[in-house]
């Protein structure tokens, strides 16, 4: 057993992208999405999609750095299928067949994710700058009070989102996730006694991605040129994607060499992070999160 577990530890993890559901968990393999969601009848439906990644479809955008933005985009979609896909099935059935069907998005949806991803990334962008410039701040000083904004807003989000009670079992379900991920990453019997042992924080946690993502914007705003309002508010819109690219490359690099002293400093404010944004889970929790992981991994083993 130690020698396969062993074996196991070195193999990549199936599991790319994760994510919380209501009253589930979503787990990716590079093919695959896997949702499992607990219904009110205490049954574990489990749903499987396949996936065509545009990175694979157009070698352009598989490049370092373009990769990131795109996987961005699709991992905020597919977040929002997943999210319905639950909601559709952790509360009672109107229709009382107890079927459930895949949720599709068209290009109107598709939009409105787009739009949300820029809004969001406008808003923890832009409104520190519109703050520090209210300040009258100029020079290394405009920088760092915007940065401190920014780091104080990020951390109000966290805490909101932490402290709201109807979100507390979606941050436990969050914790299962990364627990079962965790407990396959280190090759242990995928059984609810084991998982439950491993941490519930994981380095390429989302929170990770966008701790990296404010401290890299810290870095690039702070060498760009002072060419007056306009040109600093155009730099903080444009440089949206190069950001997200940049933080990308790196959150995978902290997953492939996690183990490493460079690595451990890059993920630890994240990691510290998940503390709010994710929750000791109960058993029945594990359950589910297991039963993602135990199909992605059945459907990366198998053929297509």
């Amino acid at each position: 057993m130690d020698e396969l577990a062993n074996q196991k530890s070195k193999e990549p993890s199936l599991a790319f992208g994760g994510q919380a559901l209501i009253e589930g968990v979503m787990m990716r393999s590079r093919k695959h999405m896997v949702l499992c969601v607990r219904k009110p009848n205490k049954e574990i439906v489990t749903n499987v999609e396949q996936l065509n990644p545009l990175t694979e479809r157009y070698r352009v955008l598989g490049l370092p750095f373009l990769r990131g933005i795109v996987m961005l985009f699709e991992s905020f979609y597919l977040g929002i299928k997943g999210i319905m896909f639950s909601a559709n099935n952790a509360f009672e059935d109107p229709a009382g067949d107890g079927k459930s069907e895949p949720v599709t998005l068209g290009y109107a949806e598709l939009g409105v994710v787009a739009l949300l991803v820029v809004g969001i990334a406008a808003v923890f962008f832009l409104v520190p700058f519109f703050l520090a410039a209210w300040l009258k701040l100029s020079g290394w000083v405009f920088n760092v009070v915007e940065a401190l904004i920014r780091l104080t807003m990020f951390i109000a989000y966290l805490s909101a989102v932490a402290s709201w009670g109807q979100f507390r079992r979606i941050l436990k379900y969050h914790g299962a996730e990364h627990k079962a991920i965790n407990a396959y990453e280190a090759g242990a019997p995928m059984d609810v006694e084991h998982v439950k042992k491993y941490s519930r924080l994981h380095p390429r946690c989302g929170t990770s991605f966008l701790f990296i993502v404010l401290i890299i914007s810290i870095v690039l705003f702070s060498l760009m040129p002072n060419l007056g309002f306009t040109w600093q508010i155009s730099y903080r819109i444009l440089l949206i994607p190069v950001i997200a690219g940049i933080s990308y490359e790196l959150l995978r690099l902290s997953g492939r060499y996690r183990t490493s002293l460079v690595s451990r400093i890059l993920t630890a404010p994240g990691m510290g992070f998940q503390l709010l944004t994710t929750k000791e889970p109960t058993d029945d929790m594990l359950e589910v999160s297991i039963a993602a992981v135990q199909k992605v991994t059945e459907l990366t083993a198998t053929p297509s």
